[in-house]
Parts: structure tokens; sequence; C-alpha cells
């Protein structure tokens, strides 16, 4: 029986590098970052939520309006960002019209004040204006009635739905434009190659929008309001952010798509005020979040489902501004890069 002679056995160094290349390694490297960037991110997003700036619509006999709005002002860390409305009517508008979050309507003639509320706008914000406001009318003897003008659907469990529509929504987008992307080599070889990806993604966009609204409504009856708005949406984002990786992927290869990871997913899904809305956002994510894909399409589905599909126009801008920059990259560094060592490979000969 032969033997292997010890001095031709390769160094243990070698088979490590054999088995895990410097390309490997530097990829778990970035995974390890991608991991605690995970970490640190939604943690530092929920571990402490904390109301700041709650827009509050003030209903209130004119010689005490002021006064009572001061000292709403005071509450302490700034949780409440009161604002004068004419009369009821014009309160509910403003909450209908998301411009507020909620509405005191003072009593004249009593002690006990109405609070209205839009938990369809999320149940934890609802319940957090609710005890910073009873707190406040505690202090000056006074006591309020809760009163919820845009309840969540019997289906929607705190208001969350819309939240995870999305994120399924960008999950489709990011995974269906990665697999795109790495199917036939890791970067885009050509113009054409990119428009038929791009053109994919869009076929793909549509049925993604159609079967998650449809779900949601139809089917399991987890959200109201209109199943075409909802369409529309979904086949938004899921371009966004689908385009948005192609355009990362076509700028750094693989690693461009634990790029998009990182925007969507690591940034975009804790700062979208899903879990908390973003009075309840530490500085950061709530700055971030209007401007990021699920963040951008929370907000829509929460305003189609619950408020009229009042405030769109920002959102819907957003969601086209990744859409049309993605697409844009993606086809330009298609046009300017030198075909790939795979792509020149699998060339057909002439």
């Amino acid at each position: 029986m032969a033997t292997t002679d010890p001095g031709t056995r390769p160094s243990f160094a070698k088979e490590v590098r054999s088995a895990v290349t410097t390309r490997a390694a530097l990829l778990v490297i970035g995974v390890l970052a991608l991991q605690l960037a995970f970490i640190a991110s939604y943690v530092g997003a929920f571990h402490s939520p904390k109301p700041k700036d709650i827009a509050l619509a003030v209903v209130a006999p004119e010689q005490a309006r002021g006064q009572l709005m001061a000292k709403l002002d005071k509450v302490p860390g700034d949780a409440l960002d009161p604002r004068a409305a004419a009369d009821e009517a014009a309160a509910v508008r403003q909450i209908r019209e998301r411009d507020a979050d909620a509405a005191l309507i003072v009593d004249p003639r009593g002690s006990t004040d109405r609070l209205l509320i839009a938990s369809g706008g999320g149940a934890s914000l609802s319940q957090a204006v609710e005890k910073v406001v009873t707190a406040a009318e505690k202090s000056q003897q006074r006591t309020v009635r809760t009163q919820d003008i845009a309840p969540v659907a019997k289906g929607d469990a705190r208001g969350l739905s819309s939240f995870y529509l999305v994120v399924g929504w960008c999950v489709g987008g990011y995974l269906c434009a990665a697999i795109l992307a790495i199917s036939a080599g890791a970067r885009p070889a050509n113009p054409r190659r990119a428009t038929i990806r791009l053109g994919t993604l869009a076929l793909y966009s549509i049925a993604s929008g159609i079967g998650g609204a449809v779900i949601m409504g139809p089917i399991l009856e987890a959200l109201p309001g209109s199943v075409l708005g909802l369409w529309g949406l979904g086949a938004l984002v899921v371009f966004a952010v689908g385009a948005t990786t192609l355009a990362f992927q076509g700028l750094a290869g693989i690693v461009g798509i634990g790029l998009a990871i990182a925007v969507v997913v690591v940034l975009g899904n804790p700062s979208a005020g899903g879990a908390y809305p973003y009075p309840l956002l530490p500085g950061f994510w709530r700055a971030i979040g209007p401007a990021l894909p699920p963040g951008a399409g929370t907000w829509t589905a929460r305003s189609i489902a619950y408020f009229r599909g009042n405030a769109v126009t920002g959102p819907l801008l957003v969601l086209s501004a990744w859409a049309v920059a993605g697409s844009a990259v993606t086809l330009l560094f298609a046009a300017f890069k030198k075909p790939t060592d795979d792509a020149i490979a699998t060339r057909p000969p002439r």
C-alpha cells in the first residue's frame, strides 16, 4: 500500500490559502461588517423609542389657546409639536391629510377633552401621543377621552401590515436583480444585456405588485384601500429597489449586491417608520427614513389604506428617483464598461 511522503504534503498555510482565497476572505469580512451594521442599525433604531415633535393639532377657545399650546410645547423631551386648528373639522382634515398625527379638542364647558388619533398611521405612535397628552392634561386637572378616526383594519395588527408588505416587495426587488445580475457573469457585458435585465425586472415588478396587493387585500383582508393603488405602489417599490441593486452591482460587481442590502435592509427597514413611526425614531433614522425606498413605500401604503391616498406625492417622487437613477446608472456603466472575461469566453465563435 502506497504511503504519502510527508515531505510532499502542502503546508497548513497553503491549504488555508487554497481553501479560502483572498477574494473569499475579503467577502467574508464584508459579510461580517454587514451583519454588525444590521445589528447596530436595528437595535439603535428600536431599543429606546422616545416621542419627539409629534404633530398635534389643538382646538381650544382663543383666550386659552396660546397658554395651552405653550404648556404643550414645554412637555419634557419636546415630545409634542402643537399647532393651532380653527375648529374640529380643520383638525380632522389635518390628520387625514397627514399634516398632524393627532388632535386635542378642548371642551370649554367641562374638564374632559377629546384626543383624536389615527392608529392606521401606526399603533405605537397613537399609544405614545395618548400617553403624553394624558399626562399633560392630568397636570392641569383635566382628563382626556380618546377617539380613533382612522382605526386599523381588523386584520392589520398594530398597523404593521403596510410595513411588512413593503419589506416583502423590497426583498423581491433586490433578490430578483441579484439573480439577473449573476446569472450570466458578475457584471453587465453590454447595454443590450442591461436593457433586457431592466425589462425583465419591470415585468417581475408588475407581477410582484399585483400579487402583494391581492394577498393583502382580497385574500387576507389585512389592508383596506385601493387594490389598484397598492398594485401600482408595489410595482414601483420593486422596480426602484431592483434597479438600485443592478446599479450597485454594475458599480462594484458582486459586492454591489451587499451595498444594496446595506441601503435597503440595514438602513432602510429600521428607518421606514414601520414598527415605530418617525416621531418615535432617533434623529438619524428619522432623517434618512423618508429618503429611502422602505420608508417612502411604507408611508404611501398607509396613506392608500387609511388616509384616502393623501400626502403621497413626495414619497412617490422618492421612489421614482431611485428607479430612474438606478436604471440610468445601470445602462451607463454597461455602455462604458469593458466586457468581462466571462462574457468574452462565452462569446460564440465567428
